[in-house]
């Protein structure tokens, strides 16, 4: 996938975690979600950059997720240590869950393409794949983008107060 299409599969991820937030009551959860998981939709592809590093290798497992939510929920766990904020352990909890769920949203994306991804390298080298579209088909990139927009707002819609 490109960007647009692990954006779109991002927000198509996250929906029902936002919905559930949002339903009970949590919209600011719920917001701070959507912007953390987007942030990451293409982190896994800084692979393209590094020496050393193959692409949809190390950065493209489970591995990595969790590494990217410690990440995240070390920065939750810190602002919400401020005085004006102090919800740490919530905001340390929702950080990793956010930041793992993002770089899995980013793995679907990848899993959807022929080349697939070893998510448990390098425990196991076997590779994931459904083998749908290829990862340059710009229909299959901008329609997941379009499904991610087009349910996110339909969402939003349905739960909006009227």
């Amino acid at each position: 996938m490109y960007r647009a299409g692990h954006l779109g599969v991002s927000l198509l991820v996250f929906l029902p975690v936002g919905l559930v937030l949002v339903l009970a009551g949590r919209a600011d959860l719920a917001v701070l979600g959507e912007l953390c998981v987007l942030s990451v939709a293409s982190l896994p592809d800084v692979d393209h950059e590094l020496p050393l590093v193959t692409h949809r290798g190390v950065t493209h497992t489970v591995w990595f997720a969790l590494l990217v939510g410690v990440g995240f929920g070390a920065v939750g766990w810190v602002l919400g240590s401020r005085p004006a904020t102090p919800a740490a352990p919530e905001l340390g909890v929702v950080g990793f869950a956010f930041g793992t769920l993002g770089i899995c949203a980013h793995l679907v994306g990848d899993v959807l393409t022929p080349m697939g991804i070893a998510p448990l390298w390098p425990l196991s080298g076997r590779t994931v794949t459904m083998d749908l579209v290829r990862a340059k088909n710009p229909v299959a990139n901008y329609g997941l983008l379009g499904a991610g927009v087009f349910a996110t707002v339909g969402a939003l819609l349905a739960v909006a107060p009227v």
